[in-house]
């Protein structure tokens, strides 16, 4: 028989904040979260890239019973309480809704995360041959550290636009019997100097240039054979000509899938978790969601990595444009006083990942404010770098709401930031739409190896993410 706690140990419990484990915690649970994560690790490898994963978030929302909200424009159909619908922007960017009760005006629940990620970016101008061999220059994309993205296989994704105006999809290297391309690197007994520069510069941005081949084509009189042969075999399988290059988005990700990690299988490795783990549990909480008093809404932007820029990223007219239509066919006399006043009184979970206590790495922790993998969903007050300089600093008030929120249904979640103070940081796309008027709070997963060619995430923590994002969306918070 257990001994009667003492009063001390009482108080101790009533008084002090201490972070759950949410494998403890969520007991009853686990086994809906590795049902869960081999959904998600099947969402990671159909979409290495946003346009790959728009296209596969858009099929899901059709099985799913959600409408082409442009089509509904176009016969300017009325929306119900209970409607779906979504609209995919430019192939890259997607936005869905689900119609509540109270009119939009009132305000709206929102999830947002953002599903591009780190990359190596085929140049315009990018195929040539040199010593025996031809390559691809490639630009990189976001930040990475380029030591990392070099001796490994890669895929090779995306598209190309001919001459005629036709467009050709391309994935080489994901199917079984593809071939893969690589980075080479400089065998270690010749690496004298270069294992005396800085990690920054021990392999330049020019030097990240892709493999694809090394047999000629048979011919004596031609000049650049080995190139001639691979534009041959891009012409009989795709119709390529080298000028089609000039208007092509190609993509090299990592070729592997994503796979358990652990001998207990408790955590998932994967490319382009960052933050695709987040809009996949933002998405799946959609889907499973119930119509509200309030409209729920999930946007995934592009250009994140790269600073939320263009015409498909948070900093866009995308979300605007969105509400806007969804006042539009739920009110009979439209203004934009209406979409004022809906971001004034709307809220939103900003979804993505922090990085988790590294213990080969804990220096750069201040581990009071950290995230751990296994802990559960983590909120960030704030981001921002240093002076929480383009942060997004969300209010009490917010916290407060949210704390409830999460305590009164089980969610097991704890409070980080992005390291040590003075020791760097990064931002989220909520400083954007924290700019719109609407309350916004960070919230997403701690990962392991953020910014790598694979990534780590704990399943219980992606599982706690789903719960949250669905528990939220489904929320009355007026």
């Amino acid at each position: 028989m257990s001994e009667e706690k003492s009063q001390a140990e009482v108080l101790k419990e009533k008084l002090t904040y201490n972070a759950k484990n949410a494998w403890e915690q969520g007991k009853n649970e686990i086994s809906e979260a590795f049902d869960l994560c081999e959904l998600y690790k099947e969402y990671l490898d159909k979409g290495k890239t946003e346009r790959e994963f728009a296209a596969t978030v858009e099929k899901e929302l059709v099985k799913n019973g959600f409408e082409n909200l442009q089509n509904l424009m176009d016969q300017r159909k009325k929306l119900n309480k209970g409607d779906k619908v979504y609209y995919i922007n430019k192939h890259k960017a997607v936005a869905c809704a689900i119609i509540g009760e109270k009119p939009i005006a009132d305000g709206i629940n929102m999830v947002g995360a953002h599903i591009d990620s780190p990359r190596l970016d085929i140049k315009q101008n990018p195929l040539y041959e040199d010593s025996g061999l031809v390559l691809l220059k490639t630009h990189y994309y976001g930040g990475i550290k380029k030591y990392q993205w070099v001796a490994i296989p890669y895929s090779l994704h995306g598209v190309v636009v001919k001459a005629d105006g036709s467009k050709v999809e391309i994935s080489i290297g994901e199917g079984e019997n593809d071939p893969v391309f690589t980075i080479t690197d400089l065998l270690p007994h010749l690496a004298q100097d270069q294992m005396q520069k800085k990690a920054t510069e021990v392999v330049s941005g020019e030097g990240l240039n892709l493999l694809i081949g090394s047999q000629p084509y048979d011919d004596k009189k031609v000049k650049d054979k080995i190139k001639l042969n691979i534009l041959k075999i891009l012409n009989e399988k795709y119709g390529m000509i080298e000028e089609d290059f000039l208007s092509a988005e190609l993509e090299v990700v990592p070729a592997f899938k994503a796979k358990d990690i652990g001998l207990d299988r408790s955590m998932i490795g994967a490319y382009g978790q960052d933050d695709r783990v987040c809009a996949f549990t933002c998405v799946k909480a959609m889907l499973d969601a119930q119509p509200g008093e309030r409209t729920a809404l999930c946007i995934l932007t592009d250009k994140e990595e790269i600073g939320s820029t263009g015409n498909t990223g948070a900093q866009s007219n995308f979300l605007r444009s969105f509400i806007s239509k969804l006042i539009y066919l739920t009110t009979e006399n439209y203004s934009d006083l209406l979409l004022n006043l809906c971001l004034e009184k709307s809220f939103m979970l900003s979804a993505d990942v922090n990085p988790g206590v590294d213990p080969s790495y804990q220096e750069v922790f201040e581990k009071r404010n950290a995230s751990y993998l296994g802990n559960g969903v983590v909120v960030q007050k704030y981001t921002g770098s240093r002076g929480k300089y383009e942060a997004s600093d969300a209010s009490a008030e917010v916290m407060g709401l949210i704390r409830k929120l999460f305590n009164e249904n089980g969610i097991v979640w704890h409070t980080a930031e992005l390291g040590k103070v003075d020791q760097g940081g990064g931002g989220t796309i909520a400083q954007y739409v924290a700019n719109l008027g609407v309350e916004v709070l960070d919230c997403g997963v701690p990962i392991l190896s953020m910014h790598s060619p694979v990534e780590i995430t704990s399943k219980i923590d992606v599982y706690m993410c789903y719960k949250a994002m669905k528990v939220f969306l489904e929320s009355n918070l007026a």
